[in-house]
């Protein structure tokens, strides 16, 4: 056992300990010692549930599964709506239940283990169903899915707070979507290949994405967590009341929620990028497989960096990374009103480009976020802002109307204004990440 510690331990310091070797940042120092075990079963169940989330992307492969099925096009629009707005309203509602609980990873596993089963009521509905009933099968399986990951998203950033320092945090994210990553580009090569029929993949996908997360639940509760602070539940309403005020009076957070709500950009453009696509002449899922790969791909080689830089700035990766989506938003535009997009390669490059900047946002953004606060507000700040996303998320489905009466390319060229204008923001964050520029 002495053994195995000394090896996690060797572990630890080649992969998250920089030259100026502090371990144990911001965080109790009774944790200290636990840090290497608790890194490794962050990374460890964040990548199965991450790759879960990349067998399942509503955006790619749901919609071509329910495209097969026969569902009507109005109810595989409200795929992605309900998929990102799902997981982010309801957080300010279930915060304060959670705020209330001295032990969190409780609360991750619960919401990991509900994600299993409701992705593998995905694959049942898939089985048994066809045309429209599928569809609200289909869309009330990810509606408790995307419930469940509220709850997940709140009690994440809590639970990582208190058992990974500060320096550190990027980095195990960062790791666990490029390991995660990895593996979706091995179902996207399958995808590709035809080595198994396209359906029964996408079906063992659905079922293997259920028992992954039921895996993540069972190891995130290996976790050395330490008790903290329960103040801060109560009455819904004493809870706005509070959650109000934290807006009101923190600059930093406003600005930091603006940033945020711009680069949702990212997440909105893939299906009208696609759209561009089916109209300059592609079938829009006849390269699934490669859409797959250039979304996974992304991950892979930009998540660790993207991790290790926000360690050092989480708020010059949401710059960065505005950029790149403003860049990679605009030159879609462009080469849908040149005509480029017939070209088969030219979508999965544009996609890697803004998948890049998606990943990005994701980590900057939560890097960000977890350092900003404290233990004390690190729960009511996770709340806020994932719920005022949650209310942009739904306001951008105003983005299918406008494109549906303009066409995408105006659409996408607004998108890649947003991304700029988040960028914008991004710069005038301050810096949380003290003494490691």
């Amino acid at each position: 056992m002495a053994h195995d510690g000394s090896t996690l331990e060797q572990a630890f310091q080649a992969i998250a300990i920089d030259d100026e070797g502090r371990a144990c940042k911001d965080i109790p120092g009774s944790a200290c010692n636990d840090q290497p075990r608790n890194f490794f079963t962050h990374v460890g169940s964040l990548s199965l549930s991450k790759l879960a989330d990349g067998l399942i992307d509503p955006k790619l492969v749901l919609s071509w599964l329910m495209t097969s099925l026969g569902t009507p096009a109005y109810l595989i629009g409200l795929l992605v709506p309900v998929r990102e707005s799902g997981a982010l309203l309801p957080q300010l509602f279930t915060a304060g239940t959670i705020r209330e609980m001295p032990l969190r990873k409780y609360a991750w596993a619960a919401g990991a283990g509900v994600q299993g089963l409701a992705a593998l009521g995905l694959f049942a509905s898939a089985m048994l169903l066809k045309g429209e009933l599928a569809g609200w099968a289909m869309l009330g399986c990810l509606a408790v899915l995307a419930l469940a990951r509220s709850v997940c998203s709140v009690s994440y950033k809590d639970v990582l707070g208190k058992t990974v320092a500060k320096s550190r945090r990027g980095t195990a994210t960062g790791l666990a979507s490029s390991v995660s990553a990895a593996f979706v580009i091995v179902f996207a090569v399958m995808l590709i290949t035809d080595w198994l029929p396209r359906m029964e993949l996408v079906l063992g996908a659905l079922a293997l994405a259920g028992i992954l997360w039921i895996i993540s639940a069972f190891l995130f509760l290996m976790l050395e967590e330490k008790k903290g602070a329960t103040e801060g539940g109560g009455s819904q309403s004493a809870l706005f009341r509070q959650h109000y005020r934290v807006l009101k009076n923190d600059r930093q957070l406003r600005t930091f929620i603006l940033a945020r709500a711009c680069l949702t950009a990212t997440a909105l453009a893939p299906p009208f990028m696609i759209s561009a696509a089916s109209a300059g002449g592609q079938s829009a899922f006849e390269g699934l497989g490669f859409l797959v790969l250039a979304s996974s791909g992304a991950a892979l080689v930009s998540s660790t960096v993207w991790g290790r830089l926000a360690d050092r700035s989480s708020r010059k990766v949401l710059f960065y990374a505005g950029g790149a989506g403003a860049a990679a938003l605009a030159a879609t535009s462009i080469s849908a009103g040149l005509g480029f997009l017939e070209f088969v390669w030219v979508l999965p490059a544009l996609l890697l480009v803004l998948m890049v900047a998606y990943q990005g946002v994701r980590l900057g953004r939560s890097t960000h976020l977890v350092d900003m606060a404290d233990e004390d507000t690190r729960a009511i700040y996770t709340a806020v802002s994932n719920t005022i996303i949650g209310i942009v998320l739904i306001a951008g489905s105003l983005f299918g109307v406008i494109a549906s009466l303009v066409g995408e390319m105006p659409v996408l060229a607004v998108m890649a204004a947003l991304c700029a204008i988040g960028a914008f923001f991004a710069w005038r964050l301050e810096e949380v990440q003290a003494g490691k520029m």
